[in-house]
């Protein structure tokens, strides 16, 4: 089953670069892309993506606190793009609830083991998960 990814960029550029990438890869679907921070909510909770490709500097994000990005963007692994790729960026990314921050500038080498590592983690979770289930009961 395909991991179900939703991007997230202001610019129409990079999102469709982006898409054509990710759909060369049959273990990744894109489920949808938004170009506003409102919008990108409000496709999180109706698409429910595992992975959510969020451009760190969308112009319309600024306005938010970071922890109401974090409450609004709720348990969807996300994966922060910039730019810029300093203790700012991290910190910023980290604020948002990013899993990590990716470089556009080698977004494309890093971007598929970055989601997949995603998936991983989740299974790795669910896992451990039900082996505490098992202990408890």
């Amino acid at each position: 089953m395909p991991i179900k990814v939703l991007l997230a960029d202001d610019s129409d550029e990079m999102r469709s670069a982006i898409r054509r990438i990710l759909e060369e890869e049959r273990r990744i679907e894109v489920v949808g892309e938004a170009a506003t921070f409102a919008k990108t909510v409000q496709m999180v909770g109706d698409l429910k993506p595992e992975v959510l490709l969020l451009d760190l500097h969308m112009a319309e994000k600024r306005d938010f606190r970071p922890e109401l990005v974090k409450a609004q963007l709720g348990c969807v692994r996300t994966l922060a793009v910039s730019f810029a790729n300093d203790d700012e960026a991290r910190e910023l990314a980290k604020s948002y609830g990013a899993v990590t921050l990716l470089d556009k500038m080698k977004l494309f080498a890093e971007m598929i083991p970055s989601i997949m590592q995603c998936q991983s983690d989740r299974i790795d979770l669910t896992r451990r998960t039900a082996v505490n289930r098992t202990r408890a009961a």
